[in-house]
């Protein structure tokens, strides 16, 4: 345990959700007679186990609801674990309730002091430290002010700077910069540099891709109350991904897909499209077979495809007639399989196709069938772009 700073054995989380509001002692009571329960269990936490290193910055990844807050706050023991362990080396400060003890009826003065007692300091180590936490929250001006009139950023930069001033062993940190602008940003995370640097052991909590792959060694990801996964950032976030698409999917199974919309004179039919998966991974050839039925003869017809993102705009259009494709003649009754290999330089994310086929000259279609079918692309290591082209990189030096 010498080198550890945080041990979670089997921990799960359980809260009473009421089923109906007792809005009196006597319903309350008449409930009682029934000897039904009020209420049902929700499991935020599902047997949970890790353990965190001394000075490691640890990560925890999860979508909204997954229990990534409620794990936090059973850390810092504002919560109780309904059963399993939690067992702490060293002294913590949690940065989840920023601003807890604050009085808005104070001036930001008075409650730097307020709060700096709360943390334990003394009065004549807060006036050491005063300036330098009104120049880290840049709210010189605004110190004499009741706290009631600040921003909801400006409390928070206030209690963010207050707060590291606490002499922890390890910090739990829970998206409290979100509120802050991009310049104090930057200042929380020129501090966690320092934290890196240092012999400090953080829990971090963020949906920002980037602090996590910046500052993080290690990370877990929670959903729906388990850890699903741990290691390294990179592989971490890339299967959050793949999680957050399959939910997508699957939400979507039971809804129409986007708007699907189709016009044309049916001359030819689209009568079906699939891609042969549904989802690719990096550089993995995406195929896409559209399948039509031809009911009047057609001299030279022009098939075609359209590929949209998740915001509804075309990344990548093509057909036969730019490719110098000879279509020929297709007679009444016959059917038509147009088959798609396209290389897969797509980013991470949900993608529509919509099969068209038109005339010779583009200015009749036959038929046409808006965001007929989806696919997803997942595990490309670098989500910070939209297209992942081949590439080469070179550097010169003298």
């Amino acid at each position: 345990m010498d080198d550890i700073a945080i041990k979670v054995e089997a921990v799960s989380k359980l809260f009473k959700l009421p089923h109906e509001k007792q809005s009196s002692l006597k319903s309350a009571f008449v409930n009682i007679l029934r000897s039904k329960k009020g209420y049902e269990m929700q499991a935020a936490l599902k047997d949970v186990s890790f353990e965190v290193k001394k000075g490691e910055f640890f990560g925890i990844v999860g979508k909204n609801g997954s229990g990534k807050s409620t794990l936090l706050k059973l850390l810092a023991g504002i919560y109780v674990p309904t059963s399993g362990s939690i067992a702490i080396n060293g002294k913590l400060t949690p940065f989840i309730e920023l601003g807890v003890g604050f009085n808005p009826e104070l001036t930001g003065r008075e409650n730097v002091y307020l709060n700096g007692a709360l943390l334990g300091f003394s009065r004549k180590e807060m006036q050491k430290m005063y300036k330098d936490i009104v120049d880290f929250a840049e709210l010189k001006r605004f110190m004499d002010q009741k706290l009631k009139n600040y921003s909801s950023g400006m409390q928070v930069r206030l209690a963010f700077s207050i707060a590291i001033r606490a002499q922890s062993d390890i910090l739990l940190i829970d998206e409290v910069l979100a509120v802050g602008d991009a310049a104090f940003q930057q200042k929380c995370y020129d501090y966690f540099r320092q934290l890196k640097k240092g012999d400090s052991t953080v829990v971090f909590v963020s949906h920002d891709r980037g602090a996590i792959e910046n500052f993080c060694d290690r990370c877990i990801l929670v959903n729906d109350g388990e850890i699903i996964e741990t290691g390294e950032p990179g592989r971490i976030l890339l299967r959050y991904n793949e999680v957050t698409l399959d939910q997508i999917a699957d939400a979507e199974k039971s809804k129409e897909l986007n708007k699907k919309k189709r016009w044309g004179n049916k001359n030819i039919e689209i009568t079906d499209a699939k891609t042969v998966r549904n989802k690719f991974a990096p550089n993995e050839q995406i195929e896409i077979k559209v399948s039509m039925k031809s009911h009047k003869g057609a001299e030279k017809p022009v098939y075609g495809i359209v590929i949209r993102n998740s915001r509804g705009e075309p990344v990548f259009t093509t057909n036969t007639k730019v490719e110098k494709v000879d279509t020929g003649l297709v007679k009444a009754g016959e059917a038509v399989e147009i088959n798609y290999e396209i290389d897969n330089i797509f980013g991470n994310g949900s993608y529509t196709v919509s099969p068209a086929v038109a005339n010779e000259d583009t200015n009749v279609f036959y038929d046409w069938r808006d965001n007929l079918i989806k696919f997803h692309i997942a595990g490309w290591d670098n989500p910070h772009t939209e297209i992942h082209p081949k590439h080469n990189i070179s550097l010169k030096k003298g």
